[in-house]
C-alpha cells in the first residue's frame, strides 16, 4: 500500500525526495544555512546589486539610495489613506507625515549606530559586507545620506502628486 511505497523509497538513495539540500555554510551551529533559495544565482545578484553591498560606491551614497527609495513611496499611505485624505492638503499632510517618519527613522539609525553594533555577519549571500557599517562613523555617514536622500524623493513625490492632481 502507501506505506510500504513510503518505507521503500526512504531506503532509496536514488529517490530525489531523499536528497539534502540544506546544508550548513560553514559551522551548523552559526545558523548560516545554505539553501535552494539563498544559494541562487539570482538571490546572491539581487542582494549584492544593492546599495548597502554594492562595490565601488561611499556610504554616504548608500544613505541617499536608500533614503531616495524609501522617501518616494512613503508620502503615498499618508496623503492617500490618511485622515486627511478627502481635503485639498490631503498631500500636504502626506509630506509633512512622509518627512516626520524619514526623520524618525534616521533618529533611529544614528542611536544604533552610537550603540556600537556588532560587526556585520559574513553569509553566503553577503560574503563581504562594507567596512564602513563597522564604526559608529560610517553609520553617521549613511543616516546623513538617508535623511537627504529621503526627503528630497518625499518633496518630488509631493510635486508629482500635487502636479497630476492625484
Amino acid at each position: 500500500m502507501i506505506s510500504d511505497a513510503v518505507t521503500r523509497s526512504n531506503s532509496n538513495p536514488t529517490d530525489p525526495r531523499n536528497r539534502t539540500v540544506i546544508h550548513p555554510v560553514n559551522d551548523i551551529s552559526s545558523a548560516n544555512l545554505e539553501t535552494p533559495i539563498n544559494s541562487s544565482n539570482f538571490t546572491k545578484t539581487f542582494l549584492n546589486s544593492l546599495p548597502a553591498y554594492r562595490k565601488g560606491i561611499s556610504v554616504s551614497r548608500c544613505g541617499v539610495e536608500a533614503g531616495i527609495a524609501h522617501g518616494l513611496w512613503i508620502i503615498v499611505p499618508f496623503a492617500k489613506l490618511g485622515p486627511l485624505r478627502d481635503t485639498p492638503s490631503a498631500n500636504l499632510a502626506g509630506l509633512a507625515s512622509g518627512i516626520g517618519l524619514l526623520i524618525i527613522s534616521t533618529i533611529l539609525i544614528l542611536l544604533y549606530g552610537a550603540s556600537n553594533p556588532p560587526a556585520p555577519t559574513l553569509t553566503l549571500t553577503a560574503p563581504q559586507p562594507p567596512e564602513e557599517f563597522k564604526t559608529s562613523a560610517g553609520w553617521t555617514r549613511y543616516s546623513t545620506g538617508f535623511l537627504i536622500g529621503g526627503v528630497g524623493s518625499t518633496v518630488f513625490a509631493y510635486f508629482l502628486l500635487t502636479l497630476f492632481g492625484w
